[in-house]
């Protein structure tokens, strides 16, 4: 089986990730996390971005999708859209933003699951994911 790079292992957009997470740590409403304030607080937007790229294939494991490097950095660019819009404090119940996470997800999975015969216990994975994340 070939090896296909999740996106998290080739980049990630840092400074959106950085800003959504120090903001999310200075709001003291909304959440029972501010409820009490910890020393080890774990902001949830980086857990949010972490997670969307672990599951979401990189451009670059699709080169009979993107063939080239400009159209790869291009997708690559599009995901960070969507991650940039996922660590948004305002959009952790936001239906559009979550939606187009889920697709995105489904779609790196269904693309593995396609090219594997094991199809079930591939299929299983990211359900359990998208239940830990919040995804429906």
């Amino acid at each position: 089986m070939i090896y296909k790079k999740k996106l998290i292992e080739v980049a990630l957009p840092l400074e959106a990730i950085n800003i959504a997470s120090a903001r999310e740590k200075s709001i003291r409403h909304g959440h029972p996390s501010t409820l009490h304030l910890w020393w080890a607080r774990r902001p949830l937007a980086a857990a949010r971005a972490v997670i969307f790229a672990q599951m979401v294939d990189d451009p670059s494991a699709h080169p009979d999708i993107f063939p080239t490097e400009k159209k790869q950095e291009k997708e690559r660019q599009r995901l960070f859209r969507i991650i940039e819009e996922l660590v948004k404090w305002e959009n952790t119940t936001n239906e559009t933003v979550l939606q187009q996470a889920r697709e995105e997800i489904w779609q790196s999975w269904r693309y593995k699951t396609h090219l594997n015969t094991d199809m079930c216990s591939q299929s299983l994975v990211p359900h359990k994911c998208c239940t830990i994340i919040q995804f429906k």
